[in-house]
């Protein structure tokens, strides 16, 4: 079994099914911070920011998550979706899959962001440099992209406050969402970008990377 560096157990991929209908839900898909919160108290143990992110498939939502350590998700179902409506499996088979040189199709929702002189955080607000900033960072992550082979298919900007006791500032981010084909460049970094993701802003479903084989995949 492949484990990631650094993380004592086996990790695992799991997926809940949201119910639009409920308030509570939609109230999170506005506010992420609700949706953090619910992730973390589906673990024992001492509070460990774990990948997430929300996807539209097929006219349905859903929150996908790839954590260490099994999630306990009834209680995450039952809030926000649907009662026993959710899955969880092993993600080592797929991690034991990732090879130099192997292209995969992948799915991510980022934060694209640069650092300016005087130190502030700008959003990156045009197709064109929120692909340049996801090629300079696939060069550092085990992973390239020729430009003609991944896009970006949907932008949201968020504008919540924390819900922290001791913290409540404003967040305001911009979540874009990138598919295409990859080429890994170094297997072992890039599990690591599986299991630890790209970007800023991860506690509000941002930096989740995920692959599945391409037809011609080596």
């Amino acid at each position: 079994m492949t484990q990631c560096q650094n993380w004592g157990e086996a990790m695992y991929l799991s997926r809940i099914t949201l119910n639009t209908a409920l308030r509570e839900t939609m109230k999170a898909l506005v506010s992420p911070s609700i949706f953090h919160g619910a992730v973390e108290s589906s673990f024992g143990g001492a509070r460990a920011r774990r990948l997430w992110r929300i996807d539209d498939l097929n006219g349905k939502k859903y929150v996908l998550l790839v954590s260490e350590g099994l999630p306990d998700l009834k209680g995450f179902a039952e809030q926000f979706g649907y009662a026993g409506e959710y899955e969880t499996k092993d993600y080592s088979p797929l991690l034991d899959r990732i090879r130099d040189g192997g292209r995969w199709q992948f799915r991510l929702t980022a934060n694209p962001v640069v650092s300016k002189s005087h130190g502030k955080i700008m959003a990156h607000i045009t197709p064109e440099y929120q692909k340049k900033w996801l090629s300079s960072r696939g060069e550092k992550r085990g992973f390239s992209l020729n430009e003609d082979e991944f896009q970006t298919v949907q932008e949201k900007w968020y504008d919540f406050h924390k819900r922290n006791v001791a913290d409540s500032s404003r967040v305001r981010l911009l979540s874009v969402t990138f598919e295409g084909i990859l080429t890994v460049t170094d297997a072992n970094l890039f599990r690591e970008t599986l299991c630890h993701g790209i970007g800023r802003e991860k506690a509000y479903g941002q930096g989740l990377l995920t692959v599945v084989r391409c037809n011609h995949a080596k």
